[in-house]
């Protein structure tokens, strides 16, 4: 983009903000125009393209405060949109130029600025002087805009690692999410962001991770979490019990006698895929709800073979400390 499209192009009126607009208005307009001028929105509509790649070339100017005040800077001592290159309807910037520099010469007249090679001084080489970015582009090269978009996966395309396409201002983008991301988890891609101008680099594209829970299964660092119900008979006698996996297969892990609701059993070597995290097995005691004559007997024999023990006494004496 040159100095004299700055000086053509009124971004705020493109975005539909006062020139007072804070940051916060400006991106707000911005994805609202994005949204409703998008290509894919609007297939086949080149009114619609255009005035989408007008919206992002405003945004790009404003979001920046650098560029923004650059922009403000010229576009005052232009005379804003009425500027034009000379001639009727407004100011040429001849006139403007020289007025600012005191550019009368000897008998009235004026300096003149021309874009003709091998002339007085370039109007886009007088610009990059004004404003430090001297160059055949105006400006010089500056660096495209960051974008930010999401992506939502499934549990298991998070856990084990996927290659998903994102369409990012109507180009595809393929990101390689790596294992083990976490929700809400951003991820930051170089030089896939907005283009540059004149030469300058692209921006960066961040994206922000949004994983579908599992039913069973969940992370914890390079580990994998899972509640397994156990039976009452099975915590208090021991018992070697069958848990699943993350890709599919069981375990048989042992269950020692005596185990309480909550105690946590490893798995070594079964967490995030490509990690050296565990299965980390939370044992969860299951009373029954609803006991046959046979087995109401059978509980009430052994609360009695087992009266003389005060489960609760460790908690009443820490109570009195």
């Amino acid at each position: 983009m040159t100095g004299q499209d700055w000086l053509e192009k009124d971004f705020y009126s493109v975005l539909g903000v006062p020139k007072d607009a804070d940051a916060a208005t400006i991106k707000k307009a911005y994805r609202k125009l994005a949204r409703q001028e998008h290509p894919d929105h609007n297939p086949g509509d080149a009114k619609a393209e255009a005035r989408f790649k007008d919206v992002g070339e405003a945004y790009a100017v404003l979001s920046d405060p650098e560029q923004r005040g650059q922009y403000d800077q010229l576009r005052a001592m232009a005379g804003g949109p009425r500027f034009t290159a000379g001639g009727r309807g407004g100011a040429g910037f001849e006139d403007v130029f020289g007025g600012m520099f005191g550019g009368a010469q000897p008998g009235g007249g004026r300096v003149r600025y021309t874009n003709a090679p091998g002339g007085a001084a370039g109007f886009e080489d007088l610009l990059g002087g004004l404003f430090g970015n001297g160059g055949a582009g105006g400006f010089g090269p500056q660096q495209g805009a960051d974008l930010a978009t999401s992506a939502t996966l499934p549990f298991r395309q998070a856990v084990e690692g996927s290659t998903v396409s994102l369409t990012v201002e109507g180009r595809t983008v393929n990101a390689r999410i790596p294992a083990g991301v976490r929700d809400g988890q951003k991820i930051r891609l170089r030089g896939k962001g907005r283009p540059g101008a004149g030469g300058g680099p692209a921006g960066d594209l961040v994206i922000t991770v949004r994983v579908t829970p599992h039913p069973v299964f969940s992370v914890d660092g390079d580990n994998l979490r899972i509640t397994v119900p156990v039976a009452f008979d099975e915590a208090a006698l021991g018992a070697t019990i069958e848990v699943p996996t993350l890709d599919g297969s069981t375990v048989r892990v042992r269950v020692p006698e005596g185990t309480p609701s909550g105690r946590v059993l490893r798995v070594k070597g079964k967490g995030v895929p490509g990690s050296k995290g565990d299965l980390l097995i939370t044992v969860q005691v299951v009373v029954p709800q609803r006991l046959s004559a046979a087995a109401r007997e059978a509980v009430q024999a052994f609360g009695i073979a087992t009266s003389g023990e005060d489960v609760r006494a460790d908690l009443l004496d820490a109570a009195k400390k």
